[in-house]
């Protein structure tokens, strides 16, 4: 059965009469099939809510303390949003083939889930949604805990908002895992309680005028991130990489706690072009919004963004062109932008029928920063999930180098932190292998009082330690004015 065109007019979300029976059956036959397997099954249901319920302020408001939560926004996109509560089933790995065992487990999940068959026009089944550290074994750091080095959750719930042909659509999708052991009629009261907890509030403000002081440091001094832009243009020089991103951490204490959903809510008003998102674990929150779609992928279809080179905006309309075109101009940014599309598309011909990418960058104008991108599609010559080809793609000389192995190894020593989550994939995927996932910049981990924002930029042959480091404060600045008060 197609998804329900049930609206709830009362504003509530609760299981009632012919869904909720619906449900019960899925969840007789996922319990059915986990006791004769022995192998624990996924069941959801499907549910159309009212065009003007907005995903994102429902899982802000109803979410439970210390719960797996995720919002996944990028406005400009036919308002497309993806918000989720809770975790019916979650996996992990690490190592260098964590993509593809993570892609394998989902996979075979996804395989036996008992749910409405796809028919094209929104998300129905089951997702899956998180995140990969940038190293193999990332986020070590206590800061980091909870976030493993991959870490995809299929929620309880899921609220999807999406636009197809001028029309707007809201859906909800309920997943539980069925053990061999569980009751039907249990399950469902769980899932009946969940919903009853989901609430319509607006997303909070953000306090204009905090009380108190704010502390601001970055965890390694800037001469440190100078020397490090000096050391990799030497080892540019001696031909031993062409370009190197180098990252910097710093680090906020508030004197009171962060509410993560009011900086999001600034962060999706003011950055409408970009992927603004919340990844909440355990006491932390990861919030973000990044300019970088690493790779989409829409049946066979692939899409994906050089992003590399970057200069600072301008209130004069006259002075802003002038500091886009410099940027078009400038060599040393056009290398850097080049070695990141070559890369991209090389990888994508290995797998497709066809690889399109424009000749010469364009700009892209954000609230405070302007890049040079490239936007690149292409046509898969074969069926490949997008969390295999995220890692594929996984680092871009974007937010790693080139060649890919000396840069990687240098990274740790040059910048002295441990990335964790930022500069990984970010994003989701449904169980036909569809999805998106963005790369996590302009980040900052949110841990109570403390928020750790970062932010790097690409060193090539004639890069300059202390406009790198002016650089890098620019990018700072999309979030270090929301978490300064």
């Amino acid at each position: 059965m197609a998804v329900s065109d049930r609206l709830h007019s009362d504003g509530r979300f609760a299981l009632e009469g012919e869904d909720s029976q619906r449900l019960l059956a899925r969840l007789e036959l996922a319990v059915g099939y986990a006791r004769r397997t022995g192998q624990a099954t996924l069941a959801t249901l499907g549910l159309r809510l009212p065009a003007d319920v907005d995903p994102s302020a429902v899982v802000c408001a109803s979410r439970r303390p210390a719960e797996p939560w995720f919002v996944f926004e990028q406005p400009d996109r036919g308002r497309s949003a993806l918000a989720a509560l809770g975790e019916a089933a979650s996996l992990s790995a690490s190592g260098s083939r964590r993509f593809a065992e993570l892609a394998r487990s989902w996979r075979t999940l996804a395989a036996t889930a008992v749910c409405d068959p796809a028919d094209g026009r929104q998300l129905q089944g089951p997702l899956a949604l998180g995140g990969f550290a940038f190293a193999p074994e990332g986020g070590y750091s206590p800061q980091w805990s909870g976030f493993q080095p991959a870490s995809l959750i299929v929620p309880e719930v899921a609220l999807i908002r999406d636009e197809r042909g001028g029309e707007r659509r809201v859906c909800m999708t309920v997943s539980v895992l069925a053990e061999p052991d569980d009751v039907p009629e249990e399950l469902l009261s769980r899932l009946q309680r969940r919903l009853a907890e989901l609430r319509e509030r607006p997303l909070p403000l953000l306090d204009p005028q905090p009380v108190g002081h704010f502390h601001v440091a970055s965890v390694m001094p800037p001469e440190h991130y100078e020397a490090a832009v000096s050391r990799a243009v030497e080892l540019i020089s001696a031909g031993q990489l062409q370009k190197i991103v180098l990252a910097r951490e710093v680090q906020i204490d508030a004197p009171s706690d962060y509410d993560p959903a009011a900086i999001f809510a600034v962060l999706r008003d003011a950055f409408p072009s970009c992927f603004a998102f919340c990844v909440g674990r355990g006491e932390a929150t990861l919030v973000a919004a990044s300019p970088e779609l690493l790779v989409r992928r829409e049946g066979q279809r692939l899409s994906t963004l050089a992003l590399a080179g970057s200069t600072r905006r301008s209130a004069d309309p006259a002075v802003d062109d002038y500091l886009g075109e410099r940027l078009m101009r400038d060599d040393s940014y056009r290398e850097e932008h080049a070695i990141v599309a070559r890369r991209i598309e090389r990888t994508l011909r290995n797998h497709a029928i066809w690889v399109a990418a424009a000749p010469e960058p364009t700009l892209v104008r954000i609230a405070n920063i302007q890049h040079l991108a490239t936007p690149i599609r292409a046509q898969l010559a074969g069926p490949i999930d997008v969390v295999e080809l995220a890692g594929m793609m996984h680092p871009t000389p974007a937010v790693g180098g080139e060649p890919s192995r000396p840069a990687l190894e240098l990274i740790p020593a040059l910048e002295g932190m441990d990335r964790g989550w930022y500069a990984g994939p970010v994003g989701w995927t449904d169980a036909s292998g569809d999805g998106e996932f963005c790369v996590a910049l302009r980040c900052a981990l949110l841990r109570g009082k403390t928020a750790r924002c970062y932010a790097g930029n690409g060193i090539v042959r004639d890069s300059q330690r202390e406009s790198e480091l002016a650089e890098t404060e620019i990018k700072l600045g999309a979030l270090l004015p929301l978490l300064c008060g």
